[in-house]
Formats: structure tokens, C-alpha cells, sequence
């Protein structure tokens, strides 16, 4: 029995749902017009309950040992529980950009990375991510957006241009990330 899948979810009101058997995708469209969609495995079922408002995903309990069935339910259940939060609220990564003369700005559909490189890094911003950039305390990189997987790997595609060093602190990183620190060299006795 998988304990994240026999889980209902419950869809707020403002979300609509529509769940298509063969093809085996669920479609959700949120209050502001953002649409996601979840292909699930042939192993599980899907049923949407409009009169209570909750998606119900189950399996087969006979077969529930053969081969990761347990597992598809359960990640099935929180793929399609991320879409409802991901309509209704958003998700969000924020990344803080720390080293002399680093700078970050957004030109038209690019994000432009100046790291202590020769040339200027340029990565394309996905589709439906938006990019926000504060210079108060600090640079700051917000990434935002209704899909949590584009949000989460647009983030780490930036953090990864330049992964934060231990000696100085300087590079890329989560604002809620702790850098554990070296001490460095001694000079000379």
C-alpha cells in the first residue's frame, strides 16, 4: 500500500480538471489561465469525483508487488498534486549571485550571466518561467512559475554556471543553501 497514493487529492474550486482514460493524461487549468498536464502509467487509474471536488488514484491491489507499481502510484498522485499547487500558487526558486564584478540581467528571452568569465553567459529562459532580478543587499535571481520541474532545473542550469567555492563564498547560490566554509592556506612559518 503506498502511502502518498492512497491519498485523495482535493481540488480547490477554482481549478478545472479533465481526465481523458485513453490517452491517460489529466489536464488542469488554473485560475489564471495556466495549463498543466500529467501523462500517468497504464498500471494506475486516475478518477476525478466532480461532486466532491478530489482526483482518487488507485491500482490494482493483486498485482500491487510486480515490478514498481507501488511506486508509480505514489509519484503519480504527487505529480498530479504539484500541477493543482503549481496553478494555484506557483512555485518559486531564488538564487543569490555573490562575487566582485558577477552581475545578472534579463534581455528580451535570455538570461544574461556575467561570472569573472571572458564571455557573457546567455541561457534561453524556458516557456511559462519568468525571471526577476533584485539588486537590494545583493543580487538576487528569482525564478517563478507554475511547473515545479521547469522552475527547479531552470534554476540549477543557472547555479551550475558558476556552483559557489568554499574558500571565498564567491558563485551562485540558494538563498536557503549553507556554504560550509574552508579555512585555507596558512602562510608561511
Amino acid at each position: 500500500m503506498s502511502r502518498i497514493g492512497k491519498k485523495p487529492i482535493i481540488v480547490p474550486g477554482s481549478c478545472k480538471v479533465a481526465v481523458n482514460p485513453t490517452t491517460r493524461e489529466v489536464a488542469i487549468t488554473g485560475p489564471k489561465g495556466d495549463t498543466l498536464k500529467v501523462i500517468y502509467r497504464p498500471e494506475i487509474s486516475v478518477l476525478w469525483n466532480e461532486k466532491d471536488r478530489q482526483i482518487v488514484c488507485s491500482t490494482d491491489m493483486a498485482k500491487l508487488d510486480e515490478g514498481n507499481r507501488r511506486a508509480f502510484w505514489g509519484t503519480t498522485r504527487a505529480n498530479i498534486n504539484n500541477c493543482i499547487k503549481g496553478v494555484t500558487e506557483g512555485y518559486s526558486e531564488k538564487l543569490e549571485v555573490i562575487g566582485v564584478g558577477y552581475s545578472v540581467k534579463v534581455a528580451g528571452k535570455n538570461l544574461d550571466l556575467k561570472l569573472g568569465f571572458a564571455n557573457t553567459i546567455s541561457l534561453t529562459i524556458p516557456q511559462g518561467v519568468k525571471v526577476d532580478i533584485a539588486t537590494e543587499g545583493g543580487v538576487f535571481v528569482t525564478v517563478s512559475g507554475s511547473d515545479r520541474q521547469r522552475v527547479g532545473e531552470f534554476a540549477a542550469a543557472i547555479r551550475s554556471k558558476r556552483k559557489p567555492e568554499p574558500y571565498n563564498g564567491k558563485g551562485i547560490k540558494y538563498v536557503n543553501e549553507t556554504i560550509i566554509r574552508k579555512q585555507g592556506k596558512a602562510t608561511g612559518a
